[in-house]
């Protein structure tokens, strides 16, 4: 497999689904000029899965490679999904630990905004997780990586704070998520910040004393928007209790 000239094969068929118009519109939803074709998400995620069903003999570590050069060599937000929808349906068996380092550098080098930064985690890398438990302390590596990998590093793991994996149910330690949100309490980063307060958030769901009580301890240093996010997680006891801590002094 020639895999520079599947990744060229897999650009033309999506400049062909192009929609200008639609590459307009969907600017709305990001802070800064995203380059696009206009092709959704769907359609990037069905036209991935037809061409992989014309060659159904293609191997895991083929498949890596031709998201890797998709990713590495995109110059289109599509381009970048469509690599990463190559592996949704091996992500959880048929992969191992070196999808993590992909990730990592993907996060690093090649991922461009938070849709992007998003559809990995929650379409590829949560499927993963799921199936590598063990692999799950390796996403705290990434707090020291650019702004992507440092969202990343909560939102891969949104799905995974408390959840059924096979007869057992698999809950994220406590200290994982506190300790993530403690090391990003101060980043500059909106999204990283987002992803603070969604990880705290879900957690709340499962662990409501748990979060207030970190909440309660940290609230002078969260941010504003990051910890009335995370109480959108409580009860509305709770959250007006917390509120009520919600002072005016803080950014």
């Amino acid at each position: 497999m020639n895999h520079a000239a599947a990744a060229v094969e897999l650009r033309e068929l999506l400049a062909d689904r192009a929609d200008p118009g639609f590459a307009v519109s969907m600017q709305r939803y990001f802070r800064t000029p995203v380059p696009a074709l206009g092709v959704t998400n769907g359609a990037v995620t069905d036209l991935a899965r037809r061409w992989l069903a014309d060659r159904p003999d293609l191997s895991p570590a083929d498949r890596l490679a031709i998201a890797h050069t998709l990713v590495e060599q995109s110059k289109h937000h599509e381009e970048t999904l469509a690599g990463f929808a190559l592996l949704h349906g091996i992500a959880r068996r048929r992969l191992g630990g070196e999808l993590l380092d992909h990730a990592r550098g993907w996060l690093d080098l090649h991922v461009t905004n938070w849709a992007q930064c998003d559809d990995l985690c929650l379409k590829l890398l949560h499927h993963h997780l799921l199936g590598h438990l063990d692999e799950i302390p390796r996403t705290r590596e990434w707090l020291d990586g650019g702004p992507w990998a440092r969202r990343a590093a909560n939102v891969a793991l949104v799905k995974l704070v408390r959840r059924r994996v096979g007869k057992e149910v698999y809950e994220l330690p406590l200290t994982h998520v506190f300790d993530n949100c403690t090391a990003l309490m101060s980043d500059d980063e909106h999204y990283v910040q987002k992803g603070v307060g969604w990880l705290l958030k879900v957690t709340a769901r499962e662990h409501p004393r748990a979060v207030g009580e970190y909440l309660r301890a940290w609230h002078p240093r969260l941010r504003r928007d990051t910890f009335r996010y995370a109480l959108e997680g409580m009860g509305p006891d709770d959250r007006r209790a917390l509120m009520a801590l919600d002072g005016g002094g803080r950014a």
